[in-house]
């Protein structure tokens, strides 16, 4: 579906609301969180959300990731639901989510892994890399291999990099492929060999490197970078955002990162299926 511009905004304020409630728990429990991705930069280039975008994407260092899948549940109360793929064998996505009780949000994907999806926050943990080279290859590679695999598993019909005949191609790789993961893996099996991946250097002090391990093929970011988190004004409210914002932009976007896209290139995550609640 495509958004009406209406839509879109509601769907943004109900976001903005669970973004204050975890706000919220984190203050009162000390944990660490910062906005990221294209949260901060639409916090830094538009003071919001950026205009066609219809997410919330929050980081937290690992120990602190753990904190909050902890006491969330409790400390945020009936109105939400905190769910990973710990927890919920139907959730590919290997990070966490605080969505909106009440509400839908419907993809293909989520369809398909039966995974019952409100309007949401994705909330990424942050783990040390090794300090290693060759160690933080092998890290990096073993924890894109286990969230494809949790995306294979979950479901029959990837998004594939590719059009015309090779993208067909591959999309028959990965129809096959979901049957053979599916034959020999369980969502608990994954889950250990990601989880054992992701924080294999958890004890080493030499690292001075954090990554999103559920996106490891993205550069990891220098912990300078991130921690401690400072401020920054986000649809007119202060939230935490990574030490250095426009050092990160640089690094997640490149120097053109202040610019706007050309129009065909403005996406989101625009749901089959949107229900927004009383």
């Amino acid at each position: 579906m495509r958004y009406e511009q209406n839509t879109l905004r509601h769907l943004q304020l109900a976001e903005l609301g669970i973004l204050r409630a975890i706000d919220r728990v984190c203050r009162e429990y000390d944990i660490i969180y910062f906005l990221d991705s294209g949260t901060v930069l639409g916090a830094r280039r538009h003071g919001g959300f950026i205009p066609w975008d219809d997410d919330i994407d929050l980081g937290m260092p690992r120990d602190d990731f753990e904190r909050f899948l902890e006491v969330a549940p409790k400390a945020l109360g009936e109105r939400f639901c905190v769910t990973c793929s710990r927890t919920n064998p139907h959730q590919a996505a290997l990070f966490g989510k605080v969505m909106l009780a009440g509400t839908r949000f419907v993809t293909d994907e989520t369809e398909e892994a039966e995974f019952e999806q409100g309007i949401f926050v994705d909330i990424f943990p942050y783990d040390v890399v090794c300090s290693e080279p060759d160690a933080a290859k092998r890290q990096r590679e073993r924890c894109m291999m286990w969230q494809s695999l949790s995306y294979l598993y979950h479901s029959k019909h990837i998004v594939v990099p590719h059009q015309g005949v090779l993208g067909a191609v591959e999309k028959l790789a990965c129809y096959l492929a979901h049957y053979m993961v599916r034959a020999t893996l369980s969502p608990e099996r994954i889950n250990r060999g990601f989880d054992k991946a992701a924080m294999a250097a958890k004890d080493d002090r030499k690292s001075d490197m954090l990554m999103v391990s559920s996106y490891a093929a993205t550069e990891p970011f220098p912990k300078s970078m991130l921690l401690p988190p400072g401020t920054i004004r986000f649809e007119g409210i202060d939230f935490f955002a990574p030490a250095d914002v426009e050092g990160y932009l640089r690094a997640q976007y490149g120097e053109t990162w202040n610019q706007l896209p050309p129009e065909d290139q403005r996406r989101n995550h625009a749901p089959k299926e949107l229900y927004l609640g009383e």
